[in-house]
């Protein structure tokens, strides 16, 4: 393992009580909880501020002013603005997310349909980008400044500059056009056919995941790097450990952190590249449902789907920041000396 490099054994480290830990899981999650209101209000905002009406978009030229004026009561817009939101925000609390305004159709109920798309995309691609990128960064990192590490370094610099929608062309025309394997587009839900819905869901999953692999790869390579030439490590080899249970078991706990915060920014790039994605593919997503409402100017889709996307990402990075106390002892300690 070229990457231990000699060292004298460090001092023996405190004990840490976990007690105080969950103090700094409650900061987060009252930072994710403030986020979210501003990002509500945000959202309702520039849906009710577009111009957008109803009775406009339904009913065309022909509406008269009564017309306009029953549906706006119908929907709530002849309230003030702060009573719309405060309505809506409260009844999205119950799941209730408000009706479109073209189908009538619960937006609830709309987004229950896509969300399964977005969930098995969006869970598969970040399962091959931890794999991928944990394995191209601990390869490197046990190889670094070896041609593997360069060649790894290379290739994530590559990745990094190729957007999600370049790689999913060019994997629909190797993978489907010339070489037949997978096919270009469509969707088989999970419960329905396990092994087709895998066909269809592997390409747009990996079209998503390298960019993502490519961020994990880099920031895991740096950080196991320099984790491997601490003294604890270097008294752990020197007292006979495996080289596994060195890399594994007690290197790769306390290098994992930026390489979970990569993972954790990655989930907003997901479900932004989603868009592009689902358009090339033909999946029948979130994404898909919100561009189709922006094009029809449906503000309470937008709102909605925007809503949802909001709550999955500020979860993801909840969870992210419990694994990072968790496998950082660090901020564990750090926590305990605090007053």
């Amino acid at each position: 393992m070229t990457a231990l490099a000699p060292h004298v054994a460090g001092t023996r480290r405190k004990p840490v009580r976990a007690g105080r830990v969950p103090r700094s899981l409650g900061r987060v999650l009252a930072t994710a909880g403030t986020v979210f209101l501003l990002s509500s209000a945000l959202t309702f905002g520039l849906g009710a501020l577009s111009g957008a009406n109803p009775a406009a978009a339904v009913l065309g030229e022909t509406a008269t002013p009564a017309d306009i004026a029953r549906m706006d009561h119908q929907f709530g817009l002849d309230r003030p603005l702060w009573e719309q939101y405060v309505s809506w925000l409260g009844h999205a609390f119950t799941g209730d997310l408000g009706r479109s305004w073209f189908t009538t159709v619960p937006v609830a109920d709309s987004i229950r349909q896509a969300m399964p798309v977005d969930l098995s995309i969006a869970g598969l691609a970040l399962l091959m980008a931890v794999v991928l990128g944990g394995a191209a960064g601990v390869a490197a990192a046990l190889r670094a400044g070896g041609r593997l590490d360069r060649a790894v370094t290379a290739l994530c610099a590559l990745l990094g500059t190729l957007p999600g929608f370049v790689v999913a062309i060019a994997l629909v025309t190797v993978l489907s056009l010339k070489l037949g394997w997978l096919p270009s587009g469509g969707y088989v839900p999970l419960d329905m056919d396990p092994a087709q819905w895998l066909r269809y869901t592997v390409m747009p999953a990996l079209a998503l995941s390298l960019e993502a692999a490519a961020a994990i790869a880099r920031q895991l390579r740096t950080s196991l790097v320099g984790t491997l030439r601490e003294n604890y490590v270097t008294g752990a080899v020197m007292r006979g450990l495996p080289a596994r249970r060195v890399v594994f078991g007690h290197a790769l706990r306390n290098a994992a952190g930026p390489a979970l915060t990569a993972l954790g920014m990655s989930v907003p790039m997901l479900l932004g590249g989603a868009v592009v994605t689902q358009q090339i593919f033909a999946l029948p997503g979130l994404a898909q449902l919100t561009l189709q409402s922006a094009e029809q100017h449906d503000i309470p889709v937008i709102q909605g789907t925007l809503l949802v996307t909001i709550a999955v990402v500020l979860v993801v990075n909840v969870a992210v920041n419990a694994a990072l106390l968790a496998l950082n002892p660090a901020a564990r300690r750090r926590e305990v000396t605090r007053p």
